[in-house]
């Protein structure tokens, strides 16, 4: 990572670094959306473009930190309007995790109520010394298999 040397560089570093924050802020709001009216599957094909903008951020971004006392001196005002692309990128993250969360999270639910469903109706319905049925014991439940692919 080489250094910065003029006021050019510094702009062109923060340019760079605004670009990057702003084409990946439109991913995940497409992302987010994709998600919340369930299209998984077209969201899951955003992923590559994503993974390699955020590697590209994450390189920019440290060599911007590396240079951060003379970026800070010779482009204060760029250095504010960064501040501002940054406070809305968290936004957006913000809200992207938070659907990415609830998805996971119902998906998991479902998972669990059908994998009940499917021990309940594998197990073989007896009553206890109470004359009560029992329920049945999940674990010694069949497996559940799950095909990760959308």
């Amino acid at each position: 990572m080489k250094p910065i040397a003029t006021a050019a560089e510094a702009e062109s570093l923060i340019d760079e670094l605004t670009a990057l924050i702003e084409k990946l802020s439109s991913l995940l709001q497409q992302e987010t959306a994709l998600v919340r009216t369930g299209r998984v599957r077209s969201a899951v094909a955003i992923e590559p473009v994503k993974k390699e903008l955020a590697g590209r951020l994450y390189t920019v971004s440290e060599r911007a930190k590396a240079n951060a006392k003379l970026i800070a001196r010779v482009a204060p005002a760029r250095c504010a309007a960064l501040d501002k692309v940054q406070e809305a990128f968290r936004a957006v993250l913000q809200k992207n995790l938070i659907v990415l969360a609830t998805a996971h999270g119902v998906s998991e639910q479902i998972v669990r109520r059908l994998s009940g469903e499917l021990a309940k109706k594998a197990s073989p319905c007896v009553y206890g010394a109470s004359g009560r049925a029992v329920a049945p014991n999940p674990k010694h439940g069949r497996p559940l298999a799950v095909s990760r692919t959308l």
